[in-house]
């Protein structure tokens, strides 16, 4: 049997998805970002047995700095020793900004 890792959310990777949530209802789509919500979160939950899913972020070039592709989103992701951070979740062409 394999190993759960824990799955965990940054406020601001919740705000992101509200803000996805709203932006297409505001679009008149609503289902749209309905099913990418939905869709997104059902990609982070497989974080849970499979941790260092995704590539290295390219921006940071860290290994403990992931992301999973879902066309157009990016979804960021810290990886720990016991948990995995979900940090944001933008669109795929917004670059991190590195203080």
């Amino acid at each position: 049997m394999a190993v759960r890792t824990a799955v965990a959310f940054a406020e601001s990777a919740l705000i992101d998805l509200e803000e996805l949530r709203l932006w297409y209802a505001e679009q008149g789509v609503p289902e749209v970002g309905e099913r990418f919500v939905a869709e997104i979160v059902g990609q982070i939950e497989q974080l849970a047995l499979y941790p260092a899913s995704g590539r290295i972020v390219p921006e940071l070039g860290l290994a403990a700095a992931r992301e999973l592709i879902h066309p157009p989103f990016r979804v960021v992701c810290r990886v720990g020793a016991d948990r995995v951070w979900v940090v944001r979740v933008w669109r795929s062409e917004r670059l991190l900004k590195i203080p």
